[in-house]
């Protein structure tokens, strides 16, 4: 079952008088539960395919539906809405907040949802416990090591439990322990949550562990959407 469709997307930008055309009649579906990484060189479009996905965006043209819901038709403001309840963030410098400790840091997508402080306080606890760092929840980032401050991060993004995980270069700025320790948390969100992650990376190891590698060029799907060598794949529908 496909919870992403992605259909005839094109997507523009207005650069003075010129459009300069990032995405060009783009299709693409993702399972639940599945494990998708997007590669390509700087400028094939990759990053604005998960922007419009997780809503920080919106199409010129095409349509993208996630869940029931189809996104591409709403306003900014439905956008927020949605975003809030539906999609995890993890990013490549962790946007943690210096002067809050991990636990209010994983806390804050929480505020905007109507949810006691106890309920809240479970979620929180029950997302940083899954990643580890259950003693280190009232460490500010400044106390932690890299990978912990990405571990917070990941925390962050599933405490609503959102239906998709979108991670922008979630390794990029780490050392290849804590990118693997990122990575075995990815996975352990896929295989035993059923999260659905969508993964930008340059990097062809951390891509080899999702199950499925998309490698975009020039605006569009290059290689038909081909399993990773070193994970199961899951079949979808991808015309390029």
């Amino acid at each position: 079952m496909a919870i992403v469709e992605v259909r005839e997307l094109y997507k523009s930008f207005s650069r003075g008088k010129e459009s300069i055309e990032v995405l060009m009649d783009l299709n693409l579906d993702v399972s639940q539960g599945e494990f998708v990484a997007l590669m390509g060189p700087s400028g094939s479009g990759k990053t604005t395919l998960l922007n419009l996905i997780a809503g920080l965006d919106s199409p010129t043209s095409g349509s993208i539906i996630v869940g029931d819901q189809e996104i591409s038709s709403m306003s900014e403001s439905e956008l927020a809405r949605w975003r809030t309840r539906n999609v995890g963030f993890v990013f490549q410098f962790y946007n943690l907040l210096p002067v809050l400790r991990a636990f209010e840091n994983v806390e804050l997508p929480l505020l905007l949802l109507p949810m006691s402080t106890k309920e809240r306080r479970t979620q929180v606890e029950n997302a940083l416990e899954l990643v580890g760092l259950a003693d280190r929840s009232r460490h500010r980032p400044g106390q932690l090591s890299g990978g912990q401050c990405q571990r917070v991060g990941i925390a962050r993004a599933i405490v609503t439990d959102p239906t998709i995980v979108v991670a922008d270069e979630p390794t990029g700025a780490l050392d290849s322990k804590s990118a693997d320790d990122a990575l075995n948390l990815l996975e352990l969100l896929r295989s035993e949550l059923s999260k659905t992650i969508i993964m930008v990376t340059h990097d062809p190891h951390a891509a080899q562990r999702a199950q499925r590698i998309v490698k975009l060029e020039k605006g569009r799907i290059a290689n038909g959407g081909a399993p990773s060598a070193s994970a199961p794949y899951m079949p979808n529908v991808i015309v390029g």
